[in-house]
């Protein structure tokens, strides 16, 4: 896995693990707080008003996310094509140390 897509995991888990707390804190105010009180409601109010910012948030970095992967891709992209055999020669060579790692922990 590259370092581009180990980043863009953690950032997808990240923002999923959020959106999901925002979306079940989201459940329990619609749920547990219908009360009439005066504090409640501010409360309420308060919750909701932070719940909108944080799913913009999320979804703002989502976008950023999306933005600077699609950026770096179309960088390795346009090196590859600049320097086709250096490319050809930096993945000979991760293949090679790979299967050497493989080849010697399955000695072990």
């Amino acid at each position: 896995m590259t370092e581009i897509s180990k980043e863009h995991a953690i950032q997808d888990r990240i923002t999923e693990g959020l959106r999901h707390a925002v979306d079940e804190a989201d459940a329990l105010l619609k749920s547990g707080l219908k009360q009439g009180d005066a504090e409640v409601q501010a409360l309420r109010d308060r919750l909701a008003s932070r719940l909108r910012r944080t799913r913009v948030q999320l979804d703002e970095l989502e976008e950023a996310a999306i933005h600077r992967a699609r950026h770096a891709a179309r960088a390795i992209d346009d090196q590859v094509h600049s320097h086709p055999y250096a490319a050809i020669g930096v993945a000979a060579a991760v293949g090679a140390v790979a299967g050497l790692l493989v080849a010697l922990s399955r000695n072990r």
